[in-house]
């Protein structure tokens, strides 16, 4: 008997859950509301835009690191975005900011480079490097010795130039209110001269607050403390995994099963070099509906191959309760976040689908990304 699942969903097809979507957004409005703390959406990390105007109930706005980003925020969440690019382009400038109503630069040399050409209306800030960071893994790290993200301590002055008003700092991904505490702690020794001086400090994102072992109450008390030090700051955080974490899948289908000495593998018609890099990149292995990560311990194990030619896109063996047969439905849990927005057309492999199960269990097709799409980006 083949795993069926769905059998009103296309395959390969991204799918929203909107019902764990609000459940997520209910607890950040609980933090919003218990904190004193603006939330955003960080579009890096979620950009379901369908879901926007839904967000847009529970949160204050969204965050951009480009003008793509920035525009998507103004015609589809319908407010400006709050802006922080490493580096801002000289023909985009004047378009981002007419959209931004926050500006973070990275450096005092683009800050004068584009200070003249910012409106009134628009907040500006800087984005500083505490020279700490609890994360692992290098690439995701911004505050790794000479990072190109940030000033440190040594690049900023005491007295910082007139027309900054915030400050901005990123240096943690997926990382609890415990790993926030410390970083704060760094924040407040090496930046007190500067924090005195401005009247918003944004913490970035990484805050994993919806994940079922986030101490909510920790993070609550935390801010408020924070805030009787610096009762002039607005606080602002901007998580994009936070919101998008646990609400949808990836659903795939097998295609082929090939055995090589001793080790099967199920060829899917997704691809984790293409539609998962993240897997690949940081590198973790997703969870299955219905597997184990594990397959020591099970009878039936699959190398789960993805459509690329790429000789490396697919994942290590997966433990089955029973025989995978051609047909079988396989789902990706947690892919709306980070892994959606990185997806490519490599190899000019079909690029999933794009749906929403709603409050009522109903599917949604969105949108089906068609061969013009992969033609448009190449010439």
């Amino acid at each position: 008997m083949k795993r069926q699942y769905y059998d009103n969903i296309p395959s390969p097809c991204f799918v929203q859950e909107e019902n764990k979507l609000i459940s997520n957004l209910e607890i950040l409005k609980y933090v919003r509301e218990n904190a004193q703390v603006q939330i955003l959406v960080a579009l890096k990390g979620y950009a379901f835009w369908h879901s926007f105007p839904l967000i847009k109930k529970y949160l204050d706005g969204a965050s951009a690191s480009s003008l793509f980003e920035a525009k998507l925020i103004y015609e589809e969440m319908g407010v400006k975005a709050h802006t922080y690019c490493p580096a801002y382009l000289k023909d985009d400038f004047e378009e981002i900011a007419n959209i931004s109503k926050h500006l973070t630069f990275n450096s005092l040399s683009q800050w004068e480079q584009f200070k003249n050409s910012v409106k009134s209306s628009v907040s500006c800030g800087l984005r500083i490097n505490p020279e700490y960071s609890e994360i692992d893994v290098p690439i995701y790290n911004p505050a790794v010795q000479g990072s190109r993200l940030g000033m440190v301590k040594a690049m900023i002055p005491d007295i910082l130039p007139e027309g900054i008003e915030g400050l901005l700092f990123h240096v943690m991904c997926e990382q609890d209110s415990y790993v926030l505490e410390r970083v704060l702690q760094k924040v407040k020794e090496k930046f007190h001269k500067q924090l005195i001086q401005v009247n918003w400090l944004n913490m970035g994102g990484g805050h994993w607050i919806t994940d079922k072992n986030y101490d909510v109450n920790h993070l609550i008390n935390l801010l408020n403390k924070f805030h009787l030090e610096y009762p002039h700051l607005q606080l602002i955080l901007e998580p994009g995994e936070a919101i998008g974490l646990g609400t949808g899948f990836l659903l795939s289908t097998v295609q082929d099963i090939v055995e090589n000495n001793g080790i099967k593998t199920a060829i899917l018609d997704v691809s984790f070099s293409a539609h998962m890099p993240d897997t690949l990149e940081m590198p973790y292995k997703p969870n299955v509906r219905d597997a184990s990560t594990d397959a020591a311990n099970s009878q039936f194990k699959y190398r789960l191959g993805g459509i690329s030619c790429l000789a490396g896109d697919y994942m290590s063996e997966y433990g089955f309760e029973a025989p995978l047969q051609i047909g079988d439905q396989i789902i990706f849990e947690d892919m709306i976040h980070y892994t959606m927005v990185k997806t490519t057309l490599f190899n000019g492999v079909k690029h999933p689908s794009i749906g929403v199960l709603n409050k009522e269990g109903e599917f949604e097709l969105l949108r089906e990304i068609p061969y013009e799409y992969y033609k448009y980006r190449l010439s």
